[in-house]
């Protein structure tokens, strides 16, 4: 490969040092010149970000970071909701939920809820909290780069703006059988997803990986020839020059020490087995009901369909479209871009390039939002126990769903995107645009 100039705006730098990075998306190399704070350098062959530079207050990250271990106590100690109905009263935590669909024989999705409401925000706050205060040590313990590369991992799989819609979601289907009331907790979830967001719009990972290097925990970045062999590492962002013996073989990230492919290894085959497995399971997903009415001895099951309809029918037309958009559309197109992506790639086509790289970026954000039903459905179930008065009970179409939305988060992880542009490489020796 050969290298390009990222774009970049002219302005006086902050970043006093250049810097050789690789586009995630099509592998093109490029070196990128010192930035200002707030700057981005793109791609100058697809378009996709390589750095967003921060000038970071490491203070400031510290503070909020803190702010939003409050909230998160608070959103787990104090009431969350509170339903009323024929003179009963239930009231519900964030863990009620999750005791509530252990308790009804479905672990698998008490399991999915919890690590994706409790236990990966949880550790990545943790995390966030002693990497920061770390740093701010004379002598930082040299452990903190693994843990900071640990957060990192834990962080994609907290989904805590999409919980916030699905407790929408339930809100609207139960205002109009019954009363009501949000507690503490809901309004600390909306601050702790707020924080949440401004503390990652404030941290620039070249920044931390830089801090740690000067700290004397992690090595300066080498020197790259762009001549040699040269490597993305997908846990800290480096690029690096492969060793010469073995082919790079068993090579490892000179800075965080995590294992180093020039693509990532049976990209092809994993992501085919992880779409077919979730198309397959994405049938059961829409058949069965994900959860069941029962109310004065009668029960009531609903499908994904279903309750759509019944939103609609409501009259509550933008959540119906949202709850379709999030959990029958997103799904089924997941599926058909992995499906194409899969079919081009291994085909070696050169047809739209750019365009299947933003399909792909596409994919790998919307996947998340398909949760919304799940969540709904643990807050119903942890809400309507009142025995004969209404009772709500999880379906085995909830598990299916849940699964369909993990399998096609971790095939969309799977798929290198690099391997189209490889492509563009090998027919026509073109390395850039």
């Amino acid at each position: 490969m050969v290298t390009g100039r990222a774009k970049t705006a002219t302005a006086p730098p902050l970043r006093s040092m250049a810097q050789v990075m690789e586009c995630h998306d099509c592998g093109q190399l490029h070196e990128v010149p010192p930035l200002q704070d707030g700057m981005r350098a793109r791609c100058s062959r697809c378009g996709s970000t390589l750095e967003h530079y921060r000038a970071i207050s490491l203070s400031h990250a510290y503070a909020y970071t803190w702010a939003g271990a409050i909230c998160f106590a608070m959103a787990n100690f104090l009431p969350f909701i509170k339903l009323e109905i024929s003179g009963r009263a239930q009231v519900a935590s964030l863990v009620t939920g999750i005791k509530a669909l252990y308790d009804q024989g479905l672990w698998e999705l008490a399991g999915v809820v919890a690590i994706t409401m409790l236990v990966a925000p949880g550790l990545q706050i943790l995390a966030r909290l002693i990497v920061l205060g770390g740093l701010r040590l004379r002598r930082p313990p040299r452990w903190l780069p693994l843990l900071y590369r640990g957060s990192t991992v834990v962080g994609r799989w907290a989904m805590i703006e999409v919980y916030m819609l699905g407790l929408l979601v339930a809100y609207v289907k139960l205002i109009d059988l019954a009363r009501v009331d949000l507690g503490p907790a809901v309004f600390a979830v909306v601050g702790l997803m707020l924080v949440t967001v401004a503390t990652g719009s404030l941290l620039d990972d070249e920044t931390i990986w830089a801090n740690f290097a000067r700290k004397g925990v992690a090595p300066s970045p080498p020197e790259v020839d762009p001549k040699r062999p040269t490597a993305l590492c997908e846990a800290c962002g480096l690029v690096s020059n492969l060793p010469e013996s073995n082919h790079g073989h068993g090579a490892a990230c000179p800075r965080c020490s995590a294992p180093l492919h020039q693509r990532k290894p049976n990209s092809i085959t994993k992501t085919w087995a992880l779409v077919l497995t979730a198309t397959i399971l994405y049938i059961p997903a829409n058949l069965f009901p994900i959860m069941t009415v029962i109310s004065l001895g009668r029960g009531q099951p609903d499908t994904i369909i279903s309750g759509v309809i019944e939103l609609a029918d409501a009259g509550m037309w933008p959540l119906a479209v949202l709850v379709f958009f999030a959990s029958i559309l997103v799904p089924v197109l997941k599926l058909l871009g992995l499906t194409t992506l899969l079919i081009t790639t291994q085909r070696g086509t050169l047809w739209r390039l750019q365009d299947r790289t933003v399909l792909y970026r596409i994919i790998e954000f919307v996947g998340r939002w398909s949760m919304i039903d799940i969540f709904m459905i643990s807050i119903l179930v942890a809400l309507v126990q009142l025995g004969e008065i209404a009772t709500i009970e999880p379906g085995i179409g909830a598990i299916a769903f849940a699964s369909v939305v993990i399998i096609t988060m971790i095939a969309s992880e799977s798929f290198d995107p690099r391997l189209m542009w490889d492509a563009l490489e090998r027919r026509t020796g073109k390395k850039g645009p």
